[in-house]
């Protein structure tokens, strides 16, 4: 009997998820350290199933972490599929359960009930209290593309509605049909747009003020706001005096809405597109009201109901990152890496220790049954 760590990767099964937690570079450093790495397969993921094999990974069938024996940790990206079985393993992925989303309840619930554990990798932090890794720069680089695509988009098709986004081979190949789709809508109505980014400090507003000056947005036209800009309260007038409004904060405590349907009544909004990277949809304090429903990279935009104006979409796809799934894979897991050679350890690992922690403090938090 091996006395190695397994790690079980899932296969993720949210729908145009390309996304892996681990890539087959991080599997062969992990094997090389003695993890024994169970791979399921999978034919979304943007990395082939040969490339895991040729590093020495086992591969199993998809879905098969449910059967896994209890010791096995099981790591994935996204949210579990809809169901209600009790959970026995160690999950590490993100779960979208512990600031009261809708149904939070029901997911959290699910980890006590079958005595397994998560731990959260939305809140795995080292030493200073930063996040280990996150996908918030690839987030605001998708976030701020897609925007610009939908403001252009627009203009080439009034009326018709924008659908069926694909994931980028690469960077560079969004930049370049971004770029092209922008400079065109940008000729054709003689100037280009104006951007508006709130959280711009951070990492995920960082990818998204990166791509705009990448696709060729004046630097004057890309306002940069963070918390001393939003420090008075909003809705702040000068995001529907904007084009696109990027909205990249972290969500931690209840704030004034940065643009409600009263402030969009505003004669002078030039606001057509609003990007929520940070997609605090169901989130009780969501600071951008005006919307109440995810959306898809199938179905990118929801509309908003307004009076007068050009017409307004938002975008708040939670899953941004894919339409890079290569680049914001292997920057996330090369991030992750060092934490994760350290589960063989994690009772005695800080990052470990605490998010095991912070998971039992949220399950104290369950209404009784």
């Amino acid at each position: 009997m091996s006395d190695k760590v397994v790690l079980h990767l899932r296969a993720e099964c949210k729908p145009l998820e390309h996304r892996s937690a681990l890539t087959p570079a991080t599997t062969s450093a992990l094997l090389n350290a003695g993890y024994d790495v169970r791979v399921e397969r999978s034919e979304q993921r943007i990395f082939d199933d040969s490339e895991f094999e040729k590093v020495g990974a086992t591969l199993v069938p998809e879905g098969s972490w449910t059967e896994a024996p209890v010791d096995h940790i099981i790591i994935g990206l996204k949210e579990l599929p809809d169901d209600d079985f009790p959970l026995k393993h160690t999950h590490v992925q993100f779960a979208h359960c512990y600031k009261n989303q809708g149904g939070w309840e029901n997911v959290l619930s699910r980890f006590p009930r079958g005595k397994g554990t998560l731990l959260d990798l939305e809140f795995l932090q080292d030493d200073n209290g930063r996040r280990v890794a996150a996908f918030g720069y690839h987030a605001g680089f998708a976030g701020a593309a897609l925007g610009l695509e939908v403001w252009a988009w627009q203009y080439a098709h009034p009326g018709e509605e924008f659908r069926d986004v694909k994931p980028y081979s690469s960077e560079g190949a969004l930049i370049s049909r971004i770029k092209s789709v922008v400079t065109e809508s940008s000729a054709d109505i003689g100037r280009s747009p104006r951007v508006l980014v709130i959280g711009a400090l951070g990492r995920c507003g960082k990818g998204a003020v990166d791509l705009a000056l990448k696709v060729g947005i004046p630097a004057g036209n890309v306002l940069q706001w963070d918390m001393a800009e939003t420090a008075k309260g909003g809705p702040f007038v000068e995001i529907v005096e904007s084009d696109i409004f990027i909205n990249c904060i972290y969500l931690n405590q209840p704030i004034p809405p940065f643009v409600d349907t009263k402030s969009l009544e505003n004669a002078d909004r030039k606001l057509s597109v609003v990007v929520d990277v940070s997609c605090d949809t169901t989130n009780p304090h969501n600071p951008i009201p005006i919307y109440n429903v995810n959306t898809t990279f199938d179905k990118p935009t929801v509309p908003v109901s307004v009076s007068g104006g050009p017409p307004l979409s938002v975008i708040s796809i939670d899953h941004l990152p894919t339409l890079l799934p290569r680049e914001a894979s292997e920057a996330f897991s090369n991030d992750l890496l060092p934490s994760l050679l350290l589960l063989k350890d994690r009772k005695n690992t800080r990052a470990w220790q605490e998010a095991e922690r912070l998971f039992h403090s949220k399950v104290a938090t369950l209404p009784s049954s």
